[in-house]
């Protein structure tokens, strides 16, 4: 038995009486199996690789299948069945170990410069990749299954509408979206409720899409969009309503306070804003979950942060605002994840000559990770509804139930204050 075959059958060992269903493959053309009939292969194609391996650098090990130092066989499933297994039981280091919970205590810097170039590292791909997988309105966010059985663009529209319907949208009114993508939620807004639109992104491919889109459709008029950071823009109390989607994971910890500030800035008294975003889902914002943060900051989302939900709401109450409701969507960003990437593989040849090799492997695993993520409640999504107080001070009129989200009913009786002569 060789010296790898030695080391290898001790790993085995240490793994336990339920092995990785998992083939190594060398350089050199030996394999190692560590279970009968492996669902997933991974060679390796330098001996740097199998050194990362044995000692628990996922780190090291996400730039070589990156590379394509490190190749990856098997169905999507079963190789983040394989991959957390192996996280799972090799760990970290001990110096990882000791470091990785004071990371979150170190603030990131997030200028304006940065945070412009950290989305167009994302956003600024291709639209043509992009276009492969997203839905027919290229709604780059979590969607909304009522019964949980809809396809991808029944979804999307499904949340489009719960969103236009929890502002509780009407014709004549000014909305404001704050990293509208590619013009999703402004034009279903525009065309179904009869509003008028701003929308700001920093991405340029993003925003040559929706404009173009926008005029193809004859929105010129009715929808503004802008490549601005959100904290340009100017004003105060100009728009009836506010919404963002997907966009404050890009903020920054430290930036939240002035985030939620500019929300409540731009909003007209008794005004809605509505926050859709990612969550963490431990109290004090350690990750949860194997090793996987640093792969998605330095190939993914460069500079991303994320909170947890009580402090979404600590920073809403602070900017002035009052929440008044919250709706956990964690299961839909699962499911929103999993056609993402059905859809992602059925058109790899495609992706790949859109984007090249390097991100269309990035976007398959990042993807289908983030989809185990949501379904195991490693990370969670939330929607905020919050009111801006009238101007008299007075909190601002809201409506008795949630009925108004769920069926046509445009003028919900609201809960204005006491009137004691009503009882």
């Amino acid at each position: 038995m060789s010296l790898r075959q030695r080391v290898l059958t001790h790993l085995k060992g240490r793994l336990g009486a339920d092995p990785p269903l998992l083939r190594l493959a060398f350089w050199d053309g030996e394999t190692f199996d560590f279970a009968p009939r492996p669902t997933v292969t991974i060679t390796l194609t330098t001996p740097r690789v199998m050194r990362a391996l044995l000692s628990g650098n996922f780190g090291r090990l996400g730039d070589a299948y990156v590379s394509g130092e490190l190749a990856v066989d098997g169905a999507v499933e079963d190789i983040l069945d394989v991959g957390i297994g192996l996280a799972d039981r090799v760990g970290r280091s001990r110096l990882v170990a000791r470091l990785g919970p004071l990371l979150r205590y170190v603030p990131r810097r997030h200028s304006k410069s940065r945070d412009a170039a950290a989305i167009s590292h994302h956003y600024d791909v291709s639209n043509d990749f992009y276009r492969l997988w997203l839905d027919r309105n290229m709604v780059y966010s979590c969607g909304y299954f009522p019964t949980g059985e809809e396809g991808l663009d029944a979804a999307q529209e499904a949340k489009l509408d719960h969103i236009c319907r929890k502002l509780r949208l009407k014709p004549g009114e000014r909305l404001l979206d704050i990293g509208c993508g590619w013009g999703g939620l402004l034009h279903w807004a525009v065309t179904h409720y009869g509003v008028t639109g701003v929308g700001v992104t920093l991405s340029r491919e993003q925003l040559d899409y929706a404009q173009a889109w926008i005029a193809r459709d004859g929105l010129d008029g009715r929808i503004e969009l802008r490549l601005q950071d959100y904290r340009d823009i100017e004003g105060e109390g100009g728009f009836d309503k506010v919404v963002s989607v997907g966009m404050y994971e890009h903020v920054g910890i430290v930036n939240q306070p002035t985030y939620f500030a500019t929300l409540a800035r731009l909003l007209k008294p008794g005004g809605i804003a509505l926050n859709h975003g990612i969550t963490v889902t431990d109290p004090d914002g350690k990750p949860q979950g194997p090793a996987g943060g640093e792969f998605i900051d330095r190939y993914v989302f460069p500079g991303g942060e994320l909170p947890h939900l009580s402090r979404v709401i600590y920073e809403v109450a602070k900017a002035g605002l009052e929440a008044a409701d919250v709706e956990d969507l964690r299961p839909h960003y699962a499911r929103t994840l999993q056609h993402w990437v059905r859809r992602l593989e059925a058109h790899a040849d495609a992706a790949i000559a859109a984007a090249g090799a390097e991100r269309y492997r990035i976007w398959r695993i990042y993807m289908a990770g983030m989809a185990v993520a949501f379904d195991r409640g490693w990370l969670s999504i939330d929607q905020l509804v919050a009111y801006k107080p009238q101007a008299d001070g007075r909190k601002a009129p809201r409506p008795w139930s949630r009925a108004h989200q769920y069926v046509a009913c445009p003028d919900p009786p609201l809960a204005n204050g006491l009137d004691w002569r009503t009882l």
